[in-house]
């Protein structure tokens, strides 16, 4: 025989309320739910690492994990990384662009001497060799070295004069005799390069140049090579100390 089935159990909130009968039904659901339902839970949680916004008093850090960038030390790095591609530019602009070379060999030396005069400098070496490389990885290893000859030196002595107060007098002379000897490097290089001695077409400019000052005279005095020789270098330095 068959037992008779129990009578059925009212609901555990049969009287009570809606509110109620809501408020436990939320109590009893999954908690993985409620944290992503509930206002409450997502505003409290930790956004990801990519969307925290930055710190007021954000310091970029070393590479390495060691001590942070002081304020100073980040600004020596962006003028010099700055400046050094100005004057990356200025000497590729030099080479081929077919006008303004004299705007560019007077702007040349001009930022790395700005570098120095603002960072002391060793962060003025800093600007030349970082020029210098990515002068390398632009035009070769040939024509991106001679951009110290003279340029380079020239900012670095420039901005050693500039920054200790020397006269103009003794900057410009040094600078015109750092811009001579850096032009007779060039037309080293390139006589090797091209096969020929170019020093060969300065000499001719200077001879006809002594031609014809012995021609406004009423001399004709045969000039020797040296002496030939020596204008020319003369003429460089003139050249130079105007530029300068």
């Amino acid at each position: 025989m068959v037992p008779p089935m129990p009578p059925p159990q009212p609901p555990a909130h049969a009287g009570a309320s809606p509110e109620a009968n809501a408020g436990a039904s939320g109590s009893g659901s999954n908690p993985g739910d409620r944290s992503v339902g509930s206002p409450q839970a997502s505003a409290g949680a930790d956004p990801p690492q990519s969307m925290r916004p930055l710190s007021p008093t954000f310091v970029p850090q070393a590479r390495g994990g060691g001590r942070p960038l002081s304020p100073h030390q980040a600004r020596q790095l962006m003028d010099s990384a700055y400046l050094a591609a100005a004057t990356a530019l200025l000497w590729a602009g030099l080479y081929f662009l077919p006008i303004g070379s004299p705007f560019f060999r007077l702007a040349l030396p001009l930022p790395l001497t700005l570098l120095q005069l603002r960072h002391g400098g060793r962060c003025a070496v800093e600007g030349v060799a970082v020029s210098v490389l990515l002068l390398i990885a632009l035009m070769g290893p040939i024509r991106g070295p001679l951009m110290l000859f003279p340029f380079g030196l020239l900012a670095l002595w420039l901005g050693w004069a500039w920054r200790r107060g020397s006269s103009w007098w003794l900057s410009l002379s040094v600078a015109a005799v750092i811009g001579t000897g850096g032009f007779l490097v060039r037309v080293a290089v390139l006589s090797v390069l091209v096969g020929e001695n170019l020093w060969v077409l300065l000499t001719s400019v200077a001879a006809g140049l002594l031609d014809r000052l012995a021609g406004l005279v009423g001399s004709s005095t045969t000039f020797d090579l040296s002496v030939v020789q020596l204008v020319a270098v003369l003429l460089l330095l003139i050249q130079n100390f105007v530029v300068s």
